[in-house]
């Protein structure tokens, strides 16, 4: 079974999801689920260089105020999830076209779910620049990807296409938000649901693998 998740590493929901999933198949293990993470960019319009994080927080959300109301539920929500988010430490949004790119190399190299993880703690946690290019070749590095393979990806034009592919293709099928969950192509959900919800989809994909076999 093949699980689709479109996401973004700069949504802090798409964090809770992940550790919402990871629950999920704690309760429910799936050992012959293959997960692969697709992308979604929360901010297509982003220059490459990123934007100063109060001059973001001003235009998306209209002032500090209204910002700070916004995530701290965020902060609450992951503090359940054991997820301390150090909103305090970005001082810049990243385009993640980069980052992206980084994630389809890994799940080539086997180590989709390790930078994924390291891309959300980073920028989350640690308020580092993913959309810096040495920011990421150290994260592949700390996650054992080739430094020098992944700066000479990085500064191609290698995976661009394949990243706007996916986020067109996630426009076409309808996600409008993330995480988007898509079980076989087939039973999807979207939002960083409690782990309960996702069990009915997962019911459905056994009970169709089922009937196949």
């Amino acid at each position: 079974m093949r699980l689709d998740i479109f996401s973004d590493v700069i949504c802090p929901w798409c964090f809770i999801g992940k550790r919402r999933l990871e629950r999920a198949l704690a309760l429910r293990p799936m050992p012959e689920l293959e997960i692969r993470w697709r992308a979604f960019q929360l901010n297509p319009g982003m220059p490459k260089e990123g934007m100063d994080r109060s001059a973001y927080l001003e235009a998306k959300f209209g002032g500090e105020m209204r910002s700070r109301q916004i995530y701290d539920t965020i902060r609450r929500v992951g503090s359940s999830e054991n997820i301390p988010f150090a909103f305090e430490k970005v001082t810049r949004t990243p385009n993640t076209v980069d980052a992206h790119r980084l994630i389809r190399l890994a799940w080539d190299k086997g180590v989709q779910g390790e930078i994924v993880e390291a891309l959300f703690q980073g920028y989350f946690l640690e308020g580092r620049d993913i959309g810096d290019q040495d920011t990421l070749v150290d994260i592949a590095a700390d996650q054992n990807m080739n430094s020098d393979e992944v700066r000479n990806f990085l500064e191609s034009k290698e995976g661009a296409v394949d990243v706007e592919a996916e986020c067109v293709t996630a426009g076409r099928i309808g996600v409008n938000g993330v995480p988007c969950f898509i079980l076989n192509g087939r039973y999807g959900l979207s939002g960083a649901q409690e782990p309960e919800a996702l069990f009915p989809m997962f019911d459905l994909a056994l009970q169709e693998e089922g009937a196949s076999a």
